[in-house]
């Protein structure tokens, strides 16, 4: 049996469930911008990186630009099955993606063998999925900003996929609050594993937000708060980590 994830810097990650390979909000080359204009916020990767071969499902959490970014997914193949939010799933649609499953929080999907449960996420400005995966190889939980659906019981898993610092802005309030849920993450599921993820792989931001984006804490700092019977990881963009023998 084997859990592995590669991480590709701010949202994106190759999961692997034995043979099974799932790409997650990847950003892999391009800039990226949001509504109305660069000029507001413009993200720049230091690196681009080519796409992962054999991929079995592309997996979204979002349908922001930053999870479902147009030049990135353009790299992927039409016939790769996706699943998605709604507003995920418009986007790979318009792309031309011949296979898409559109899961709101609650609804659940099966594929090869991997359950894919949609949860309560972000909302951005409507409610975003997170997903709680579960395979023989093993099981785990992602969300981006760190919103915590608080129907999903108490149970344990193998590793969680979250941010681990808060991000904010003045007159926004915070969007990301990775280091404020870290605690409550342990305590519902108990990971072994906990994996910083949105802040990680040296993203270059400009535009006029730039200057004024909050972060509270740091990943070194969470990951000291939390109890030793969870490992905590801060994964450099490209490397493997073995979640489970």
């Amino acid at each position: 049996m084997t859990l592995a994830a590669t991480y590709y810097g701010a949202n994106g990650w190759l999961l692997e469930f034995n043979n099974l390979r799932v790409l997650v909000d990847p950003w892999l080359r391009g800039s990226l911008g949001f509504p109305p204009g660069s000029w507001l916020l413009k993200g720049v990767l230091p690196h681009e990186r080519p796409a992962p071969g054999t991929l079995d499902l592309l997996l979204l959490t979002q349908g922001l630009a930053d999870h479902s970014h147009p030049e990135t997914l353009d790299l992927l193949p039409r016939d790769l099955p996706v699943i998605g939010s709604a507003s995920a799933a418009r986007v790979v649609n318009s792309l031309g993606f011949q296979t898409v499953t559109s899961l709101r929080p609650g609804e659940t999907a099966n594929h090869r063998g991997l359950t894919v449960r949609a949860t309560a996420g972000a909302p951005v400005p409507m409610v975003e999925n997170g997903y709680l995966l579960e395979h023989e190889s093993g099981q785990l939980y992602l969300e981006p900003h760190g919103f915590l659906d608080p129907t999903l019981p108490e149970q344990p898993l193998d590793a969680v996929i979250t941010p681990m610092v808060d991000l904010g802005l003045p007159a926004f309030g915070t969007f990301v609050k990775g280091r404020s849920v870290a605690a409550e993450l342990v305590q519902r599921f108990h990971p072994a594993i906990m994996l910083a993820s949105t802040s990680g792989g040296d993203v270059r931001f400009s535009g006029a937000l730039s200057g004024i984006l909050q972060m509270n804490g740091s990943v070194e700092q969470t990951g000291r708060d939390l109890p030793t019977s969870t490992r905590w990881l801060d994964p450099s963009p490209g490397e493997r980590l073995m979640l489970k023998p």
